[in-house]
């Protein structure tokens, strides 16, 4: 593969991502749907581009964007929270026929954990285990998922992380203080900024193309009981929680990840 790397998307995951790899000797190749974003991107020495995926097509410069690279990560997400009707299906299957006339031959895809489910059974899940989501998001995640894979001008690696939490950003901030919080015993599946970082080199390291991985620190405590510690930590007021209910919830194993790419976690749940 040549050392071109063109990134979907440099926001809280790609601009660190980014860095990481043109610090690995990359060339990286940017988009961002902002023209205010541009300028700094340029000064961190990444070729950036105004682009936006919308269900009607594609506007921006998109060929130029691909052009060079045998490998895009896209690296967007659903965006449904801020718009509850959109198409996120619609706008990859509009940006699917650019990738096709491009020189990429390999896709890395930022999926997410949500593609499953959570269930009074608790269970675990693998990269074996069929995709149940309940959530729009979650589905709409999953028929990407399947979109991507089943194309045959390029392959396409899933990388499937839990919660992320890392610098300014953390779930413990948005459960503090509340009350009533559902599903108390529920497992936690959290992954660190730095470890999605780290997957996603170590797969393009290892060639590990067509491939779907699960991504999520190996420890999962108690839902009430972490985020109680996590508030204490911060000098955050702890969450209340409903206890009186059955809680919800999965497990995410990352065996494979830890086996198949010998991926060592660099962050753990209170880093």
């Amino acid at each position: 593969m040549n050392k071109q790397i063109s990134i979907l998307g440099i926001g809280w995951l790609g601009f660190p991502l980014a860095k990481a790899l043109l610090n690995e000797n990359y060339i990286i190749k940017g988009s961002t749907t902002s023209e205010n974003k541009l300028q700094p991107l340029e000064k961190e020495h990444i070729q950036a581009f105004q682009l936006l995926l919308n269900e009607e097509g594609t506007s921006g410069s998109i060929q130029p964007f691909l052009e060079g690279s045998e490998l895009l990560i896209i690296n967007i997400p659903p965006g449904l929270r801020r718009n509850p009707e959109g198409n996120f299906v619609a706008k990859i299957q509009n940006l699917i026929p650019h990738i096709k006339n491009s020189d990429i031959k390999h896709v890395i895809f930022v999926s997410s954990t949500s593609v499953f489910a959570d269930l009074d059974e608790i269970p675990l899940i693998s990269e074996e285990t069929i995709p149940n989501a309940t959530s729009i998001a979650g589905k709409q995640l999953f028929e990407v998922e399947q979109l991507l894979q089943n194309q045959k001008k390029f392959d396409t690696t899933v990388l499937r992380f839990a919660g992320l939490f890392g610098p300014n950003r953390h779930p413990a901030t948005m459960l503090s203080g509340k009350t009533n919080i559902k599903n108390p015993k529920a497992p936690v599946n959290l992954i660190h900024l730095n470890d999605c970082i780290g997957v996603i080199k170590t797969s393009i390291e290892s060639s590990s193309w067509g491939q779907v991985f699960n991504a999520s620190y190996p420890d999962h405590p108690e839902k009430a009981e972490y985020y109680s510690q996590v508030c204490q930590q911060m000098g955050l007021p702890k969450p209340e929680y409903e206890m009186n209910t059955p809680s919800k919830g999965k497990i995410i194993n990352s065996d494979k990840i830890q086996n198949a790419l010998e991926y060592e976690f660099l962050k753990d749940l209170y880093s």
